[in-house]
């Protein structure tokens, strides 16, 4: 058998000819064998066995007829992306948002499910199910068709033996060994991946980071994280809990700031965001009703007041960041940062060039809205297409 798929042998031959195949189908939508023929270089009888393979594996399907200048219809082939798919899970202490993801990107309704306040009706594998499910319904694909399942989380799971979670919103949930839990209890491979860093994926993707070879994500909101993004690659570091800076105590500097504060959390967290919107005359239970009221067009000389106060605690808590990676681009993202935009970006960053000796370039997200979800689907996208692709070999070698 290894030496009937060794390379250069018909075997191997047509499984390399069926990925390019089914590869330039999710690139270009639907073609025409001349067509596939133009775009991967074999002839028109290899591509029409190529074909003949990938219709019997299931992964592309005829879409109909295209008539020819001479009058001859060609048969028009298309990718079938519904047979093997993947889910984008983002979790929060409230919230669960999914959405299925498939090997050509398609854009696939997004789907919200509140969660328990009850610790004791929470559930790990319960909610991810819910979530395979509901997305499936509204995508109208198979839950059957899910291989994968990349979720998004508020913390980070240890790579260790014991696969230990470290998380404050996740009730309920295993602190170890979640990752084989839900694969056990599922039978899918599921990606545990920091919400940070899936929203530095989606900036890179398509936001304030595309191009950049170094950036630094500082993302304000309820939590307060970063996430470090070196040509491409995110550091993660040796336990995963690289970027974990809410937890780190405030400078001497930043205490004269707020005297109550004691640490990054408690300075830039959710907390302190409701207190100044307090301290400026608004009525705010919480950091989700403090967004909803600084969100307010009525509410613009506040909303100022506020942000001017945040951008002098922010320029603080992002020196240790800096200092560290020691980035040209640093990305204010999160639900705090998003409301602040462009114009506390650049307060952010005339703080940090008044005390420091750094100067990077300092820009707002332009992420809106379910940036970790877009940053998981993203990372999954790739994995469920080398997925489809790989699969169209075995079928060649028989």
């Amino acid at each position: 058998m290894a030496a009937t798929n060794a390379p250069g042998t018909p075997s191997w031959l047509g499984a390399v000819n069926d990925r390019a195949g089914l590869a330039v189908l999710l690139d270009h939508g639907p073609l025409t064998r001349n067509r596939i023929c133009e775009l991967v270089g074999v002839s028109k009888p290899t591509a029409s066995q190529m074909m003949s393979r990938l219709l019997q594996a299931g992964v592309i399907e005829e879409q109909g007829l295209l008539a020819g200048s001479a009058g001859r219809a060609a048969v028009v082939y298309a990718a079938r992306v519904d047979r093997r798919v993947g889910i984008a899970v983002d979790l929060d202490a409230f919230e669960v948002r999914a959405t299925v993801v498939d090997a050509a990107g398609t854009d696939r309704p997004v789907v919200r499910m509140p969660l328990p306040h009850d610790p004791t009706a929470r559930s790990a594998v319960e909610e991810v199910r819910r979530a395979i499910d509901e997305a499936s319904a509204a995508a109208g694909t198979d839950p059957a068709a899910v291989h994968t399942v990349c979720l998004g989380i508020p913390g980070y799971v240890d790579p260790g033996a014991s696969g230990e979670l470290f998380s404050e919103t996740l009730p309920g949930w295993p602190v170890r060994r979640l990752r084989s839990i839900l694969e056990d209890d599922l039978g899918r491979t599921v990606l545990i991946e920091n919400d940070v860093n899936l929203a530095a994926v989606a900036e890179r993707e398509g936001g304030a980071a595309t191009g950049r070879d170094v950036f630094a994500l500082l993302w304000l909101g309820n939590g307060v994280g970063a996430s470090f993004d070196v040509a491409g690659d995110l550091h993660r570091g040796s336990f995963g809990g690289a970027g974990e800076i809410g937890f780190l105590p405030v400078s001497a500097e930043a205490i004269a700031l707020d005297p109550a504060a004691r640490t990054v959390q408690d300075l830039v967290g959710g907390r302190a965001v409701a207190l100044l919107a307090r301290r400026h005359g608004l009525e705010a239970d919480g950091f989700h009703a403090a967004r909803a009221a600084l969100a307010d067009p009525a509410a613009e000389g506040v909303r100022r007041l506020v942000f001017d106060d945040l951008a002098e605690r922010v320029a603080h808590v992002a020196l240790p960041v800096i200092a560290t990676l020691d980035p040209g681009l640093v990305v204010l993202a999160g639900p705090t940062a998003d409301l602040g935009g462009e114009t506390f970006a650049n307060a952010v960053g005339a703080g940090i060039r008044r005390i420091s000796r750094w100067y990077p370039e300092v820009l707002a997200t332009s992420v809106h809205g379910d940036a970790v979800l877009r940053g998981a689907r993203s990372l999954l996208a790739q994995r469920v297409r080398e997925e489809l692709l790989d699969s169209v070999a075995a079928v060649a070698r028989t």
